[in-house]
């Protein structure tokens, strides 16, 4: 009797492969040789058991053959057409540095870089110098070395050449000189990392209970009906305002969308703020603005002919208009954004019998958001951004940085705190903190979304992230005196101070940076000064997962999310230091390039519905706009596009890689695993393989 291991189960039934065309095969069910087929000749076959055909078998193995020949050929196609890109992208000779020297001193924009090559030509010789003594056997096994084993080491009778004089001599500078005030850095980089991880732990927390008491801001009275006009609903003078430049992809389906606002015609005005210099647009846009008021809508063009100021003051100037006295409130909107046409419905009947409210703001949703692998690792931010933190500052501070763009503001808060001012590149947060310490409260309703877009190339995205980081550090220079100075309580003060601009304007990006980016590589080269593995691997790894967690279906780009984050941490970096130092790109603003993707499809969802010119709504030319959006399409493709090449993100890479190839010489796993990974990142930011070309 067999023994029971012995006992084998048909795994599949035998079949015939016809091979009629041998370019086109398919196999349905073969089953895989078994230990007896090698044993026991075709004569010998023991009972119950069966024979395999050598044919069968044979086709197996080519099969098999022909599958991983078939993987070879892919994988050496594709670091082929890697290589192709790579060889494209040098080739062509741009940089970030092009379109930028124009507009800032090129000593000032080389300062950084110049940082950054510093440590990447350093790096490159420690390394060979280590490779050198790793052969020489001098080297050691952790970054943890003994002291009296590496004087034992460094004694003269342990120097037998040049090289182990030198190598000696250089190990104890390290120990001496170099490893105390690196280590010292690299505990206070950690200290701060904690403190920044331990807010965010905070505010998820402040986030799950809000979630599961079911909290949110409820107006004291809703609209009751429309059709009454004045009778029982609350119905007050709103100005909408959409201030563009220059972005005639998306004009056409914003303007659409704030026309079709369900709101009583004669208390609702649209102002569209047109600062743009092309005399096309300008036309355009002036032209979809008449075609709206032939259809019934109280709209009008506006167009500064003193652009100064940016958008700050182009929403200056049109709040200077004699006419903005009859309004209560302002709603305003970026040339991207469709509000739903019960926006003003849902977020004005917030204001009734609360006089202490100077701001109501919704959450952006993203029209394509699933566009390429940079807008879904944007949504990830804001998300977090929208979900987490503005609305748990919302529920429990009252207060909040303004977004700039779908947020209604009762005109009174607005003067009061001083108006638009042009002194920083971010006036929204700029006029959301001096209404915070006049007083005025904030409310966040992240139940009402606005549609927008995401920038789709790296350039675009970078250039946003830049403005973004650099206006709080000059607003926290400039108004840091005002809060000292005010009247709200000394924890109110303390939020703005400490939690608002210092530790998630400035400490984030500090540290996020110099921990990732300069310590850690550094720390492979003088491994006398450490960095834990949980600093490392398991700290990042857990934030990671709490930031995507409003987005639980971008999950599988949780690692991508990480590598990313610390990849744009050099240009948030470099914005927080040219802000906070005024530096030459402090002021610089650049409109963030809109592709308009959605426009036909959102314009077609509004003009198909059925006409209700009483609410202020109209009926525009269908075919005129897609016969018009279709020519923008074809003059859109036939422009040249191109990527560009970022030295400061090339240069961290090679820095980063030849850190990991150094902490292969001390057999350091997680390290090596995170350099080499977080090198690569930066290689493919840097030559622009992430995100859409840009033209």
């Amino acid at each position: 009797m067999a023994p029971w291991w012995a006992k084998e189960t048909h795994r599949g039934t035998p079949v015939v492969v016809k091979m009629e065309n041998p370019n086109n095969w398919s196999m349905v069910e073969l089953e895989s040789p078994s230990d007896e087929d090698f044993i026991y000749p075709n004569d010998a076959v023991p009972k119950g058991g069966r024979n395999k055909n050598a044919k069968q078998l044979t086709w197996v193995i080519l099969l098999k053959a022909h599958k991983a020949a078939g993987c070879l050929t892919s994988i050496a196609a594709a670091f082929f057409s890697l290589a192709a890109i790579i060889r494209r992208r040098v080739a062509s000779g741009r940089t970030d540095s092009t379109d930028t020297l124009l507009t800032e001193n090129p000593t000032v924009k080389s300062r950084f870089y110049a940082f950054i090559k510093v440590f990447l030509w350093l790096s490159l010789i420690l390394l060979g110098f280590e490779i050198a003594a790793y052969f020489k056997g001098w080297h050691f096994g952790t970054p943890d070395i003994q002291m009296h084993y590496l004087y034992a080491l460094t004694s003269g009778f342990a120097v037998r050449d040049v090289f182990g004089l030198l190598y000696s001599k250089w190990v104890l500078i390290r120990v001496e000189y170099l490893a105390p005030p690196l280590q010292f850095l690299a505990n206070a980089c950690i200290l701060l990392f904690l403190i920044q991880s331990l807010d965010r732990l905070i505010l998820c927390l402040g986030c799950f209970w809000i979630k599961l008491r079911k909290i949110k801001p409820i107006a004291k009275q809703g609209i009751v009906d429309l059709e009454s006009g004045d009778g029982d609903g609350y119905f007050p003078m709103v100005l909408v305002q959409i201030p563009m430049c220059n972005e005639k992809e998306v004009y056409q389906q914003s303007i659409a969308a704030v026309c079709n606002l369900d709101w009583p015609k004669g208390r609702l005005l649209i102002q569209i703020l047109d600062d743009s210099d092309d005399p096309t647009t300008q036309f355009l846009i002036k032209e979809e603005v008449h075609k709206w008021q032939q259809n019934g809508a109280n709209i009008i063009y506006r167009h500064r002919v003193i652009r100064d100021g940016y958008k700050a003051g182009n929403l200056k100037s049109a709040m200077n208009c004699s006419y903005v006295k009859d309004y209560e409130f302002v709603a305003i909107f970026d040339a991207d954004f469709q509000p739903n046409p019960d926006f003003l419905k849902r977020t004005v009947p917030h204001f009734k019998d609360n006089e202490e409210l100077g701001l109501v703001q919704a959450r952006w949703s993203f029209v394509n958001k699933d566009e390429n692998l940079l807008t879904r690792l944007q949504l990830i931010n804001l998300a977090f951004h929208f979900e987490v933190e503005q609305q748990v500052n919302g529920i429990f501070l009252n207060f909040f940085g303004f977004n700039g763009t779908a947020g209604v503001w009762r005109i009174k808060a607005l003067e009061e705190s001083g108006g638009w001012m042009e002194r920083t590149t971010v006036e929204d947060m700029d006029i959301a903190v001096r209404a915070h310490l006049h007083g005025w409260k904030f409310i966040f309703l992240n139940d009402v979304e606005c549609q927008c877009e995401l920038p789709e190339s790296y350039e675009a995205y970078r250039k946003q992230q830049h403005r973004w980081h650099s206006g709080p550090m000059q607003l926290f220079r400039l108004c840091l005196p005002a809060i000292v100075r005010s009247k709200i309580s000394i924890w109110k003060k303390a939020n703005l101070i400490f939690l608002f601009f210092l530790l998630r304007k400035l400490i984030l990006p500090f540290y996020s940076f110099t921990l990732f980016c300069i310590i850690l590589p550094m720390t492979m080269f003088v491994p006398e000064a450490t960095l834990p593995s949980w600093v490392v691997c398991y700290i990042p790894a857990t934030m990671s997962f709490l930031n995507i967690l409003p987005a639980p279906k971008s999950f599988p780009f949780i690692v991508p999310y990480l590598l990313f984050e610390n990849t744009m941490s050099v240009t948030k970096f470099n914005a927080m230091i040219s802000g906070l130092f005024q530096l030459g790109s402090a002021y610089e603003w650049v409109v963030t390039k809109k592709s308009g993707r959605s426009s036909e499809g959102d314009l077609v969802s509004l003009v198909e519905k059925p006409p209700t010119h009483h609410r202020g709504s109209s009926e525009p030319n269908l075919e005129e706009m897609r016969e018009e959006i279709k020519q923008q399409t074809q003059k859109a493709s036939r422009k040249k596009k191109h990527n560009r090449i970022y030295t400061k993100e090339l240069s961290l890479a090679f820095l980063l890689l030849t850190a990991a190839a150094r902490s292969l010489l001390s057999a350091q796993g997680i390290h090596f695993y995170f350099l080499l990974f977080q090198g690569i990142s930066f290689l493919l930011v840097g030559l622009d393989l992430i995100g859409e070309q840009v033209e």
